[in-house]
């Protein structure tokens, strides 16, 4: 299937005019064929046109032709084999195997959402029967469904050139809503997200659904994805990316005439507190874990742990040497973009040049394309004290901070920004100290772990990524998991409609088979 570098706007293959892109080889920087130009305002508006258009006809179509369209894209994207796998290795600098496995959860989490939307549950039917006899005044029939928003608007991640990408959790989760989806594909990756936009507008054709369904827009520069996001069509976003991107587009959704919700991953640095107990009993064996977190993929993650909160010790030190001694044997890695590497470089040398902060293990790598992790250390008093300690250096970096007790380290926690996961590692011993630590890791962030790390992110029903201001910019929600969905729902309740006329989930007879609340008690079917 060669690549065309034009865009699948509705059932169509669509040359942009706008300003070309290009791919590089991130590992050496060479130029990949084709070129990919740019959509233009028309291009933006055709598209959100076919969105608007389909939303009707394709959130009305039946649940199981809808759980049958996700399965579809699924079964698309394994049918391109190995030239998605190799285009997106060519892109992005990642192995094969990372890329696999990345195919494999994307089209996990697809039949999740198929699922999800044949279970129904996500329409949270509910039902208040009329009581005619009660007085003063009879109670009205009352029942209520979710349906989905309207179009919405996916911005495709630098780090995740699938899973978080074209056809990724947030395109999947608000197919399964019943929303339309407009993908304004990534820069860095626009061959890898050529073919999954191909795959996707395959599937809509199979499935016989309105074209509109699903549009990709190619854009360098900030132009055409602020425009999706003012555009009246669309009625959420989605977005994984950096926190000035991320909050120039909030600002955008925020200001419209019709503000829209914005769901936005920008920033979180993923504490990782070390407790007395599982320091004593394995510090070299968790500083191994660790740095197998810190380096993986270069650190290219959202759920890096860029933060370590111990008591100051002999213990804490053993833990830092021995990460530094394994730091040092890792060898340089690609990083995603030339852009990626130059502002990790730059955060390294910041940290590097702090006088606050102690070199425990360092070398960015003069290699152009390549970064190495780096790792430093501070006292809790400066880290208190000079707060661009607590930013994020995207990649491979982290700093460790010897706190003088557990108050301390609590008080520590208690400053931090919002995150998407804090770890803590704990032993025998350690449970009176997690218990003082819970609740205020509770009201920081989305994810707890225990003796482990945040990277590697389970697709389930459980599962949470997502958490307070700036991890995330609507801390209610999460974007990986079946609850995914409830972004892109709503409410609507229906009053003495009758039962002809009611949608099928409210139903007399329940033709869907549904689980229901009536009158406040969860009924089978």
């Amino acid at each position: 299937m060669p690549l065309t570098g034009n865009m699948p706007i509705g059932s169509r293959s669509v040359r942009g005019a706008g300003a070309p892109i290009h791919a590089y080889n991130p590992a050496n920087g060479e130029k990949l064929p084709p070129d990919f130009a740019g959509a233009t305002q028309a291009d933006l508006k055709t598209a959100c046109a076919l969105a608007q258009a389909a939303f009707r006809p394709y959130r009305l179509a039946p649940l199981a032709r809808r759980a049958e369209f996700l399965e579809a894209i699924a079964i698309a994207i394994e049918g391109l084999g190995d030239e998605l796998i190799e285009r997106a290795m060519a892109e992005t600098g990642l192995p094969r195997p990372r890329l696999e496995g990345e195919r494999g959860r994307t089209c996990g989490q697809l039949r999740l959402f198929a699922q999800v939307v044949r279970d129904g549950w996500f329409l949270d039917a509910r039902i208040d029967p009329e009581i005619s006899h009660r007085k003063p005044a009879r109670r009205p029939d009352i029942r209520e469904q979710h349906i989905g928003l309207g179009p919405v608007a996916v911005f495709g991640a630098s780090n995740f050139p699938l899973a978080f990408s074209v056809a990724g959790g947030d395109t999947a989760s608000a197919l399964a809503a019943g929303c339309p989806v407009i993908v304004k594909a990534h820069s860095a990756h626009p061959g890898t997200s050529e073919l999954v936009g191909r795959a996707v507008q395959s599937a809509v054709a199979q499935m016989g659904l309105p074209e509109g369904v699903f549009s990709m827009l190619h854009g360098s520069g900030t132009t055409i994805g602020a425009a999706l996001v003012a555009a009246p069509e669309i009625k959420a976003v989605g977005f994984t990316g950096s926190r000035g991107g991320g909050m120039a587009l909030f600002k955008i959704a925020r200001e419209r005439a019709e503000p829209i919700p914005f769901y936005g991953e920008m920033s979180s640095i993923n504490p990782v507190v070390l407790l007395p107990g599982a320091l004593k009993a394995r510090a070299a064996a968790i500083a191994a874990e660790y740095v197998a977190s810190l380096t993986l993929g270069a650190g290219q993650f959202c759920t890096n742990p860029g933060l370590v909160l111990a008591l100051q010790g002999a213990e804490t030190e053993e833990f830092a040497n021995a990460a530094a001694a394994a730091l040092n044997k890792t060898t340089a890695q690609p990083m995603l973009t030339a852009g990626i590497r130059s502002a990790y470089v730059e955060g390294v040398a910041r940290l590097s040049q702090h006088p606050a902060v102690e070199k425990l293990a360092n070398d960015a790598s003069d290699h152009p394309h390549h970064a190495r992790g780096a790792l430093f250390a501070t006292s809790a008093k400066s880290f208190a004290s000079h707060r661009e300690l607590g930013e994020e250096v995207f990649g491979a970096a982290s700093l460790v901070v010897r706190c003088a007790n557990l108050e301390e380290l609590i008080g520590l926690l208690e400053g931090l920004e919002g995150q998407l996961t804090a770890a803590v590692h704990m032993s025998e011993g350690d449970d009176a100290a997690m218990e003082k630590l819970l609740p205020v890791l509770e009201e920081k962030v989305g994810r707890i772990l225990v003796n482990g790390f945040g990277t590697g992110v389970e697709v389930s029903h459980a599962m949470v990524h997502g958490g307070p201001f700036p991890a995330t910019s609507d801390s209610r929600t999460t974007s990986v998991g079946s609850m995914a969905i409830q972004r892109f729902l709503r409410p609507v309740a229906y009053q003495d409609l009758p039962d002809a006329l009611r949608p099928a989930p409210l139903k007399e007879a329940n033709p869907l088979g549904l689980a229901r609340l009536v009158n406040g008690k969860l009924t089978l079917p």
